[in-house]
């Protein structure tokens, strides 16, 4: 089992192909050897800055969509690691740039970034919890794996602030907590055997959807 949980580690399983195009897209593997061009990365880091806005607001339907308070909890939590933490990191970066929070805000938004975020909020709008974090976790889990394998792969420093900022602890513990809801609300929803129900197949097309729209993300980046 992942140290993400069983679920994900299941649907990963399930989406091999596209989950192995996202974790290791040319994108991916220029932040680790630093040969990705600076302005086909920042051109990534605004865009994902708006990524992160949609991506917070479909973690706080995840709190509409709770049944427990635990539930809630944990979606908060995550909502207020994007908030504070992961949009604060890409401010950070861009104003080191030259780039200022509200030029980095006024961002027009790619035809891929609005793919992506309105599909993980059409999840959550039209299914249950279950189905708004199998499109949700894709991208937490993703960067966690990403980072982490970075971290020891790299041979370049020009990324590393990135690299470690997902290689950390911080995000590492966010994302076994997501895979532990993960795991309780497919219990709490289907049952224990929740990948023996029919709504399994369903969920594991959620996130080899999202899946392939990470890929497409990062591909996004590389021309700006």
């Amino acid at each position: 089992m992942s140290d993400y949980g069983q679920a994900f580690a299941l649907m990963r399983d399930a989406a091999a192909g596209p989950w192995r195009d996202y974790t290791r897209h040319a994108f991916v593997e220029g932040m680790k050897d630093g040969t990705l061009p600076r302005a086909a990365f920042l051109h990534y880091l605004r865009q994902d800055y708006l990524f992160l806005v949609h991506f917070s607001r479909a973690w706080a339907l995840a709190v509409v969509k709770s049944e427990t308070h635990s539930e809630m909890l944990a979606a908060v939590a995550t909502v207020n690691a994007l908030v504070t933490e992961e949009m604060q990191l890409h401010i950070g970066i861009c104003e080191a740039e030259g780039i200022s929070g509200d030029e980095l805000f006024a961002t027009a938004e790619r035809a891929e970034n609005l793919a992506y975020t309105r599909f993980v909020i059409e999840a959550g709008y039209s299914g249950d919890l279950a189905d708004l974090l199998a499109a949700l976790v894709p991208c937490v889990m993703g960067y966690g794996e990403i980072g982490t394998r970075l971290a020891g792969e790299a041979t370049s420093e020009t990324y590393r602030d990135w690299i470690d900022t997902y290689a950390g602890e911080e995000y590492q513990s966010a994302c076994r907590a997501v895979g532990k809801l993960l795991d309780q609300a497919l219990t709490r929803r289907i049952g224990a055997d929740f990948a023996a129900s029919p709504r399994w197949e369903r969920l594991c097309r959620t996130f080899r959807i999202a899946t392939e729209l990470e890929a497409s993300f990062w591909q996004m980046g590389l021309t700006p």
